[in-house]
């Protein structure tokens, strides 16, 4: 806990003292070091400052100052020492107790998109994180423990970001959660095959004046090329220690843990903290400025003066609308802070952005000039070789499309083998269990229920998981940076950014990370439009729906189907994003800037895990959020048991096979087959219009019943509306609700395959329910309305408003029900 946490006559023995610069030198000095006792005398009448004993004195704090020491108490001392312990804890004690605690290192992970961190942060703690080879696959911080000699290491990986300037989210994610939460250590993570972008944003590391580590990560590429880099003596230059890194093979990882205890404890030798030499005038206002800085106290007590004065000079507006906010305190500042870069820009006819940018980089510079060698060899890189085709003006989207289709056509080829296994695995269990259980209402609950719903959906993992492994290739390897690259000019033409691809390509795995990245998109417009559309991406959720139905009614034309559906989404989103652009969203230009990394070859283990964790996660819906809807639809398609027929069904089945019986004795053996099959055919019919009845009295028939004059336009019956509300809450849900409906004909020989009753399903007056028209006007149903709950979540928390939620609702779920409707119409007077 905090020092500011402790109250009256309350004790504590110091852990670690955080802050910066003068701050931490004169709280230090005092006595606030590791391992002394500190106890709280009091507070002052309105709270602030507070009195501490510490080394036989008095000394006071405000609470913003005492916020920056960290201390185990009496309680916490225990815990750490023995649970068990009931005895007093002693002064020796509670400095063990400090010292263990001492031991937990907090570190984060900073660097550029493509650098490696994420891979570094996996092999490091053991988490599944996807690593993607563009920029924004991480878009929140993630957090992990790792062991290491002793030390607890709690490792968070912050999004990638080319700079902490607070111009995108990622910037200002960052920026924010170094300065606010005061980290033991940064983790600069370099690609070492393009030091001086890189080195960039370590330059303004040194200047937030904290202590800093670098991983020179994927080293061996840059002595592949015959590069040389003396990172000793950079390292000593810039007073931060280099370690070269491979972290996709874990390379430089235990050196690289324990230069970060070194650092941590002081130990190291290099460690210093050194200024970026701005140049005068500038170097003369940071100089005035820092010094007031100092003066006013408030956040330059955690963050480095020196760091506030240049942002201020940068005219950086996150900091200039904290000090308007706060100008009673920072009013001079503010005043002197225009009055000095008036003065600088009149002198260099510069922006003051610029002069720090273009020192940051003369810096960087002169520091390679002294330490890095160049191989002098010239040579046509492999990426620059793959690029001329992949992004060749006439053969790059061909090959896009091809990809798209390639994709889709194996996602349904190849899953049928093991589809069919498991469909088969599934049907067996089903009639185990119907074989060993007596009839009852359990019975049916497990069978058509639970294993009926639930195995319903499960049957369709494995074209999950093709799909999710060639969208984790892609990015891996580098190849959907250039399908953004390829596709900025016709999202330009839709008023959106090339960055806008990514996250809608994303969609096709699921709908909720794809929001989410939209983080990356600069723009509130941009990002706001492309939350919008990215519904229209058909997530994983959707694609057992197409295949069951796809695989029901268009068995010749699978791959072809499937690719048209997800065309139709794409297609949709085009024109969806030209209408709102124009009408909601002011047209305003962004330029189009992003990395084309490297081609890289991903590793099997890597692209494997990223699909089986996608896989998992499917799995974990099956036995949760899946499982009880599939309970729940089951017991409202099977309550309540007693209903009003139209006609005594079971008197009329006993009087067929009365009359049946006495033909069949009397008959010759192949005239007693014939009337045989006729009576199983007439009881089936009964059976099956007895059932249908049944149904349309349940709960759930009640419910499509009520909803069924709105959806009847669309040519879907009652079954088809409750299996599209269900699907709100997920769309995976849409297949487990039909798997439990159609068990309806569970006496019959054919109930077991979905497929067949979906085909064989009939209107009253003998019209198939799916027909091609049907089926394709469903599938576009599925692909266009109520984004599942999750999604509107993360639009509302990414948009900052339900409004934009509640649009996406309403508007989706509209133009679903016209788009079906246009198809029933159309298709009808066609065919």
């Amino acid at each position: 806990m905090n020092l500011s946490e402790l109250s009256n006559g309350n004790e504590g023995v110091i852990v670690k003292v955080k802050g910066h610069g003068a701050f931490r030198k004169r709280i230090t000095e005092m006595g606030f070091i590791k391992g002394k006792k500190v106890t709280v005398v009091k507070n002052a009448p309105l709270k602030d400052p507070i009195e501490y004993q510490i080394l036989d004195y008095k000394v006071s704090l405000r609470r913003s100052e005492a916020k920056l020491i960290e201390v185990v108490t009496v309680e916490e001392a225990k815990n750490i020492a023995d649970l068990s312990y009931q005895g007093t804890i002693s002064e020796d004690i509670l400095k063990q107790s400090a010292n263990k605690k001492h031991r937990n290192i907090n570190i984060v992970l900073v660097g550029n998109p493509n650098c490696g961190k994420t891979t570094l942060f996996n092999y490091a703690s053991g988490a599944k994180e996807h690593v993607g080879n563009y920029s924004g696959v991480t878009v929140d911080a993630k957090a992990a423990t790792f062991l290491h000699n002793g030390y607890q290491f709690n490792i968070i990986d912050l999004p990638g970001t080319y700079s902490i300037s607070a111009y995108s989210p990622e910037e200002t994610f960052v920026r924010e959660y170094i300065t606010n939460e005061n980290p033991d250590i940064v983790v600069n993570v370099l690609d070492s095959s393009n030091l001086e972008r890189n080195l960039y944003l370590t330059t303004q590391l040194i200047d937030l004046d904290i202590k800093v580590v670098v991983a020179l990560n994927m080293f061996d590429e840059m002595q592949r090329r015959g590069d040389r880099l003396n990172y000793e003596q950079l390292g000593a230059m810039l007073g931060i220690p280099f370690v070269p890194t491979v972290s996709s093979r874990g390379k430089g990882v235990t050196e690289l843990f324990d230069k970060l205890i070194d650092v941590y404890e002081d130990r190291d030798e290099i460690v210093r903290h050194i200024h970026v030499n701005y140049g005068e005038p500038i170097e003369s206002a940071i100089e005035v400025l820092d010094g007031m800085f100092i003066k006013a106290g408030d956040i330059a007590n955690r963050i480095s003066p020196r760091y506030l004065a240049i942002k201020a000079l940068e005219k950086d507006k996150q900091l200039f609308d904290y000090m308007q906010s706060n100008s009673n305190i920072y009013s001079d500042i503010l005043k002197e802070t225009g009055h000095l870069t008036d003065k600088i820009e009149k002198q260099s006819q510069e922006d003051s952005e610029t002069i720090f940018t273009d020192a940051r980089y003369g810096f960087v510079a002169g520091a390679l000039k002294e330490t890095f060698k160049e191989n002098p060899q010239t040579r046509r890189r492999r990426t620059d070789s793959i690029d001329a085709l992949i992004t060749h003006r006439l053969f790059g989207f061909p090959i896009f499309i091809f990809f798209m289709w390639l994709m889709f056509q194996t996602t349904f080829k190849l899953g049928e083998y093991p589809m069919t296994w498991i469909e088969a695995g599934v049907a067996y269990l089903s009639d185990f269990v119907s074989s060993v259980m007596p009839d009852g209402s359990l019975k049916h609950l497990l069978v058509d229920g639970v294993i009926g719903g639930v195995g319903g959906v499960i049957v369709f993992l494995p074209n999950i998981l093709i799909l999710f492994f060639f969208i984790s290739f892609m990015e891996d390897t580098g190849y959907m940076a250039r399908a953004a690259f390829i596709m900025d000019k016709l999202m330009h033409k839709m008023g959106l950014h090339g960055k806008s691809f990514i996250p809608l390509v994303m969609g096709f795995g699921c709908n909720v990370p794809a929001v989410m990245a939209t983080r990356t998109i600069e723009n509130r417009n941009n990002r706001l439009l492309t939350m919008l559309i990215n519904p229209f991406m058909s997530c994983s959720a959707r694609l057992p729906v197409y295949i069951l139905i796809i695989g029901a009614i268009f068995p010749e034309n699978a791959g072809t189907m499937l690719f048209t559906i997800y065309g139709v989404g794409i297609l949709l989103a085009v024109l969806i994003a030209r209408l709102f652009k124009r009408f909601i969203f002011k047209h305003d230009e962004v330029p189009f800037v992003m990395e084309l990394p490297p081609y890289r070859i991903p590793t099997l283990k890597n692209t494997i895990r990223h699909m089986w964790h996608k896989g998992a996660e499917y799995l974990k819906k099956m036995g949760g959020i899946i499982l009880v809807a599939s309970i729940i639809i089951w017991f409202l398609s099977y309550y309540p048991q007693n209903v009003d027929y139209s006609e005594d069904f079971d008197t009329k089945i006993e009087q067929l096979n009365t009359e049946y019986a006495s033909l069949i004795a009397n008959s010759s053996d192949e005239l007693a087959q014939q009337y045989e099959e006729e009576l199983t055919t007439k009881t089936d019919s009964i059976e099956l219009i007895k059932n249908g009845e049944h149904q349309s009295n349940t709960y759930i028939g009640r419910l499509g019943k009520s909803i069924e004059p709105v959806i009847q336009p669309l040519g879907f019956n009652w079954k088809m509306g409750v299996s599209l509300i269900t699907g709100i809450a997920a769309k995976e849900i849409v297949i487990s609700t039909m798997a439990v409906i159609y068990h309806s004909d569970e006496d019959t020989e054919d109930s077991k395959q979905l497929i067949t009753q979906i085909r064989e399903e009939t209107h009253p007056d003998g019209r198939p329910v799916f027909n091609k028209v049907t089926a394709f006007g469903f599938m576009i149903f599925i692909l266009i309305y109520f984004p599942c709950v999750a999604v509107v979540a993360a639009i509302r928390k990414e948009s900052g408003s339900w409004k934009w939620a509640l649009f996406t609702i309403f508007y989706t779920t509209g133009l679903a029900w016209v788009l079906a409707f246009a198809v029933n119409q159309v298709g009808h007077l066609l065919l």
